[in-house]
Parts: C-alpha cells; structure tokens; sequence
C-alpha cells in the first residue's frame, strides 16, 4: 500500500481505520463507537471498550511466548544483568500488584513511581496497569521541591522507590530527597514502598514505609486477576514543564494508548514478536513509558532497561548489549550519537551488529552530519521522529512499516496517519506557503493515544493547547516549521519558553524561580542556547541586589556555584544551567515584557531583530560585550 493512500485514509475516514487498528489489541468488551468528538477539542475513543494495558503487554504473550525474554535488565552501575521471560515478568508484576492491595491501593488511586532504571521501576508501572490504579512516574534525578508539586498535583496513595540510582559508578541517593519532597507536600502518601539496593543507607518512617523485600516474600506466587477498564478511564499522569512554574500533568486513556501504541510498533518500529528492542531513554520520560515499557511488550518484542551512561565502562557497551540480545529495533536520541561520535568507531566496530534493522531518533533536531555518520558506520537505515509528551507516540516520521520511503537530511518525515499537521502564520492563522516558517498545529481530534486533558484541570488544557480557527480546533505543538514542497516537514525550535536539553523538556520558568529564591538576586531570565552536543542548554541571566557581590571574577564564580546548588537543590541537575551571567539589567520592552529571543540570539551570535520596542538599549550592548568577552577569555 501506497502511505499516501493511507494517511489519506485515516484522516478522512478515522473511523474505519482506527476500528481496523483496534484489533492489534485484545479487548475484554467490544467497543460500541470508536470516536466521539462531540466535545471538541475533548476527544473519546472506542467508547464502552473494555481492556488492560498490563494484559496486553503480558497475559496474551503466555501461551505462544511465555519462555521467551520480555525484560532484559541491565545495569553497568551496579555490574548486574537479569533477563525475565513473560512468564516471569508476570509473575514479578502480580507479586508488585499483590504487594500494592496489600497496602490499600485499588482502581483509579494514584501512585507515584520515583525510581532508577531497575527492573522493579517497570512492574511497578505495569503493576497499576493490572489493578487499575493510575501511575505518575517521576525522573530519579528531580529534586525534593520538583518532587513535592507532583505530589501535590497527583495526591497519591503510595510511592514507589528506591534507597538510590547510581550514575557513573557514584551513587545518587534518593531516599532523603523523597523525604523532603513528602515534608514539603500537602498531600502526604499513605504509604511509601522501597526498594533496597543497598547502595545507600535509608531511615525507614515508622507506620510510612515498607521494605518491598518483604512484601515480595509474602506475596510471592500470588495470581492478581486483571481489572478491566474502560477505554477512556485514565492509565497515568506523566508531569511536562510549562510555561508557567507549575508542571502539567499530561493524562493518558488506556484504549487509545494501546491501540496507538500497536499501531507504531507495527507501522513505524516495524517490531515482531520474538525480536528485541532496545531504547536508550529512562521510564521518566514519556519515550520509556512509551517505548520502553508499554510498547515492544505489546508488540511481543523483549525490551531492554538500561542503567548506566553510553561510554561507560566504555564507549562500545550499548553495541554489546545488541550484539548479546540481538537487538533488532533501536531508539536513541541525537544526544547521545553525538557523544558516541567523539570515541573511537573502533568500540562500535568489534561487535557483530548484523541483527540491527533500523537505529530511530528522536528529542530533538537530528542534523544531518550526525545521522549520516552514524547511519554510516551501522550500515542501517536511520529514522527521525519528532512527537512530545504530549501526543505519546509520533507526529511526524517515515512509516517504513507502510512504504519504505526516502528519509530527507534535517528533517523526521512526514505527518503520521491520524495527525492532520499544518503549517500556520503566527499572526493570521492562515497556512504558510512551501519552505515559509510558520507555527506546527494539528487540527482535532488527536488521534488516539494523545493526551486526554490536564489532570484536574480541563480549562488549562483547552487555555494551554488549543484555539480555534474557521470554526475548526488547532492543538499547538509550541514549536516552528516549514514544510517543504514535497511535504517534509523541519521543526526549528520552540515559540514558547521551553527548552529541549538532550531530549528532556524544562521549562524556564521553573529554573528561574529557583534562582530566584537565591537572596542575593533580585531578577533572572533563562534562555535556552544552542549546543553542539545536547541540542539545547540553559543560560541564566541575574541581576543581583548588590551588584558588588559578584565584583571580582573569583566572587561571581563562587556565586554561580551557590546559584547553581540552588537549582540542583530545587530543580534537580537536569536542569542546572550551563553558564549564569551577571548584569545589570535584562532586555525589556518599554511594556515590561521580557525579549528572551534577544538575549536567545546574542547567545548564539545570531541577529537579534526588530528590537523597535527595547525600552533600554544599552541592557542588550552591555550583555553582548560580556558574552564576547567571556568567550575571547576562553580561547585564550
């Protein structure tokens, strides 16, 4: 079949594509419509269905595959390595699920995972899945006050985790970090559950919290029957950085999710049952819940749970794990390719690695050196995809599962069935021209699998996302694009105020209130910076209450350590800016607006455009002198 037959297809039919799509799951009630859109930009899929996400992801592999590997957990950090057949994992996930009744947990309560890459991260995950309760995984490296909005925000029955992760050979402690996170918080857990890897110790709360270890004994064998659910009836809350301070919790359905998810790994992933995919991100992130987790399981595929860093303990240990487990589907991020291309291709080249079929990217721009040089050396197809939190699964790729179409340098592809992505001018909403930038929309209803609203507030959804022109709702990615005269599209960055650091979305508003609370600034702005290596870094302008304080260079880089130890405190590392400046005033429109695309352009030694509007131009000289001088001081 041709793609364009298709995509056609699913946007002018969605009914009957998406009811043919609907039977790569299994359902325990059939479903009696497939979309209703009556509620617009609300979207409902495969209304009175009833499914499981735990069940298609282990209980319909057991009778064909349930000797076969489902999980393969690894970690560098801690030298350990176990595969689980589906038998097995099931058996793990009924033990977690067990252990979780066991301590009050039943459909539709919350529970919060804040756990390193371990095995027992992904049947906590599908443990909630299985009994109907609703998950909220959070990345291991947030910190306390991170931690406590989620909290807060998701109100859970219990958390998961762990005593600590380990990065680079150097335990990251958890345990007091949740602890401050539960004494920040209005709503306090019931219940914490903890995993003990004995790699840091932990002061156990009297009444609070349970060693798993234990509860693993006690409910070990126990079979814990799957709750069916409605196909509308939430699976998690994945929290995503906004423009305001507080994050928003993107809610997923269950159906949906499942369906969309079977449907990429057979159009997009090309993955078969039997095979093994290997995807390099964390269950943090929306690609681990999504590409990790939830859909090589669906797929029948083994998947595989990787702790530690790509070059350690040393560069070629991601090419091992493929050649050990004949990994035939891989997702990375452009990120980490980069890194690898600053090591000897010799680590790469001593492994077969003839199982591979296709390396994907994704989570941020791939540029074109980057992907040539890697699809070089692996003698295999490279596939960009751009999606977001967000959507769950790809807006734009090359459905190779469909048509093998060519891949274009710089750009993910084309729009993927069910997405009906436009081009439009920022100002009058109408769709640009070929090669004209303009913002990337899609028009509802979002296809299954997408989010469903904000957790517990529908109005920020609708406020947040949506608009409507010609009577038709627009869903806004908040990134621009052109599309080029053969349809491929190219993302160009961000119009709101998030930045894309290796793949992970932050946003800046956020890392500004941590500085913030610093009591020697009084003002801040963040912009995100092009690198050459994680695609985007933070860069904080401060200007403080008394200027002398960072008078001398040894002062100011005592200073942006403080600062930086602030935001590692609040924020967590992950969204530690790379540089602070001090200044003695931030760029502002005589109407008191921030022009962080100036200071954005400076950065980059861009032209910072019409600046008509800057009530003080010599704010943005002297920053621009600052910046030339500090990098004059670097070459020398």
């Amino acid at each position: 079949m041709h793609f364009a037959d298709f995509y056609r297809e699913s946007i002018d039919d969605p009914q009957t594509f998406w009811r043919r799509q609907a039977t790569l799951i299994d359902w325990h009630k059939p479903y009696t419509e497939v979309l209703d859109y009556a509620k617009p930009p609300f979207a409902r899929w495969f209304i009175g269905g009833e499914t499981n996400l735990c069940h298609n992801a282990l209980d319909r592999w057991i009778a064909t595959q349930g000797d076969m590997p489902a999980l393969v957990a690894i970690s560098t950090e801690t030298r350990s390595e176990k595969v689980y057949t589906f038998k097995e994992l099931l058996a793990e996930v009924s033990c977690m699920a067990a252990a979780m009744q066991a301590l009050g947990v039943g459909k539709g309560d919350r529970v919060l995972i804040y756990m390193p890459m371990i095995a027992e991260a992904a049947f906590a995950m599908l443990a909630c899945a299985r009994i109907g309760a609703v998950h909220s995984v959070v990345f291991g490296g947030f910190a306390s006050h991170s931690l406590a909005t989620r909290i807060d925000d998701a109100q859970p029955k219990l958390i998961v985790s762990a005593d600590a992760g380990s990065r680079g050979g150097k335990p990251i402690p958890y345990k007091h970090l949740l602890d401050a996170a539960i004494d920040l918080a209005h709503a306090k857990p019931a219940s914490v559950l903890l995993v003990d890897r004995g790699l840091a110790p932990m002061q156990m709360v009297a009444g609070r919290d349970v060693d798993y270890a234990g509860l693993r004994v006690r409910h070990q064998g126990q079979q814990v029957p799957v709750t069916w659910l409605e196909a509308n009836e939430k699976s998690y809350i994945l929290y995503t950085s906004g423009t305001t301070g507080k994050p928003k919790g993107v809610q997923r359905d269950v159906g949906g999710y499942a369906v969309a998810l079977a449907a990429s790994m057979k159009y997009i992933f090309c993955g078969n049952a039997g095979e093994t995919y290997f995807s390099t991100s964390d269950i943090g992130w929306v690609v681990g819940h999504s590409y990790i987790v939830y859909g090589p399981l669906i797929a029948g595929m083994a998947t595989i749970m990787y702790e530690g860093l790509p070059i350690s303990p040393d560069p070629g240990i991601w090419w091992s794990i493929v050649e050990k487990y004949r990994v035939t589907r891989m997702f990375s991020a452009p990120t980490a390719v980069r890194i690898l291309k600053k090591q000897p291709v010799e680590f790469m080249k001593k492994y077969d690695l003839s199982s591979l079929k296709t390396l994907y990217l994704a989570g941020e721009p791939l540029d074109e050196p980057t992907s040539s040089w890697i699809a070089g050396e692996l003698g295999v197809p490279v596939v960009d995809n751009y999606w977001q939190t967000e959507t769950g699964w790809p807006i734009l790729s090359i459905a190779k599962g469909v048509e093998d179409i060519p891949s274009r340098p710089g750009s993910p592809g084309l729009p993927i069935y069910g997405y009906k992505v436009r081009i439009i001018d920022e100002v009058g909403g109408e769709d640009c021209t070929a090669n004209e930038k303009g913002m990337v929309v899609i028009e509802g209803p979002l296809p299954p699998g997408c989010m469903q609203t904000v957790y517990g507030d529908d109005q920020r959804f609708v406020q947040t996302y949506w608009t409507q022109s010609g009577g038709r709702h627009i869903y806004s990615t908040f990134d621009w694009g052109i599309r080029d005269a053969d349809g491929y599209y190219f993302i160009l960055g961000r119009t709101d105020d998030v930045i894309n650091v290796a793949g992970h979305r932050l946003g800046t508003r956020e890392i500004e209130e941590s500085i913030s609370s610093h009591a020697k600034v009084a003002e801040v702005a963040v912009v995100g910076v092009a690198d050459q290596i994680k695609g985007q870094v933070a860069v904080a302008f401060v200007v403080l209450k008394r200027s002398d304080d960072a008078a001398t260079p040894e002062a100011g880089r005592a200073l942006e350590q403080e600062i930086m130890a602030v935001v590692d405190r609040q924020v967590g590392a992950v969204g530690r800016p790379a540089r602070v400046v001090f200044v003695n005033g931030l760029p502002k429109t005589r109407s008191g607006k921030l022009l962080r695309r100036a200071l954005q352009a400076i950065c980059e030694g861009r032209d910072p455009g019409d600046l008509t509007t800057i009530e003080d131009p010599a704010a943005l000289q002297q920053i621009r002198a600052m910046l030339e001088a500090r990098t004059a001081q670097a070459v020398n």
